[in-house]
């Protein structure tokens, strides 16, 4: 038990002597006119990047997202309908589709599809 606390010891002083070590090398400018700019990419930024944004638009992108990763695992179920049993496939693909049209119907309840209020 003294064994792997001792090792245990010995590992963390190592892994912060490297950190430190690493810290105390590393060439990192936090004044640096480029990284302290909101783009990165070289180019000056022609307004500000602190603009709000529509918080509707970002609303809408997250569902996209989220059904745009449903449809991704839709996919696979359809070249698997050959190589499992029917029941099982049948089921599965209702209720993965019984979800998706719950969530649809949740969205439409709450008026998040509608792009005007």
């Amino acid at each position: 038990m003294i064994l792997l606390f001792m090792m245990s010891i010995i590992i963390i002083f190592i892994s912060n002597f490297i950190m430190f070590l690493s810290l105390i090398l590393s060439k990192k400018s936090f004044k640096d006119r480029e990284k302290c700019s909101p783009f990165e990419c070289g180019f000056d930024p022609k307004s500000s990047a602190r603009n709000p944004f529509s918080l509707h638009f970002f609303l809408i992108t997250v569902i996209f997202l989220i059904f745009d990763v449903e449809i991704a695992l839709i996919f696979p179920m359809i070249t698997s309908f050959k190589m499992v049993n029917l029941i099982i496939w049948t089921k599965t693909s209702f209720f993965f589709i019984i979800m998706l049209l719950i969530g649809l119907y949740h969205e439409w309840n709450q008026g998040m599809l509608n792009w005007t209020n």
